[in-house]
């Protein structure tokens, strides 16, 4: 009987190659989640702003701003959190940015003040920040539509 050969052979190497498909789909869905919920977090109360051509304020983008809003009506919102639509009495607004503010004193604080406001509501509102220890608050604007 004749002797029968056997070949050997050679394993073939492994397919070095990285299944992307996956991360694809993650990747798809976080960025609908991002397009989604990116205009959910920049609400805020409807304040017509006053339009003036000032210089921006500088400031720290890893420091979230408390932002005391004063609508046409004259009711004030203290806008962080989910709570930011619900009117506060200025007393209230106070207190809390004061508080706020003593456990970190680098927030910085900044007024939205309907343009339709009286002046003078502002000015009371700037006042009783000043007397609850607030000494520099920013004033929010737009530009003007025509330069």
């Amino acid at each position: 009987m004749p002797k029968q050969r056997f070949r050997r052979s050679h394993p073939k190497p492994p397919i070095a190659e990285v299944n992307v498909l996956p991360y694809i789909d993650v990747m798809l869905v976080l960025l609908v989640i991002f397009m989604i919920t990116a205009p959910i977090l920049t609400q805020g109360v409807d304040v017509e702003l006053p339009q003036v051509t000032s210089e921006p304020i500088k400031s720290d983008p890893d420091k979230e701003p408390l932002v005391v809003s004063l609508d046409a009506d004259g009711r004030y919102y203290l806008e962080m959190g989910a709570d930011s639509k619900e009117p506060l009495a200025l007393v209230a607004v106070v207190e809390q940015v004061a508080r706020i503010r003593r456990q970190n004193p680098e927030v910085p604080v900044l007024v939205r003040g309907d343009r339709r406001v009286a002046y003078g509501e502002v000015v009371i509102l700037m006042s009783e920040l000043q007397n609850a220890g607030i000494t520099q608050v920013g004033l929010i604007s737009r530009p003007p539509e025509n330069p």
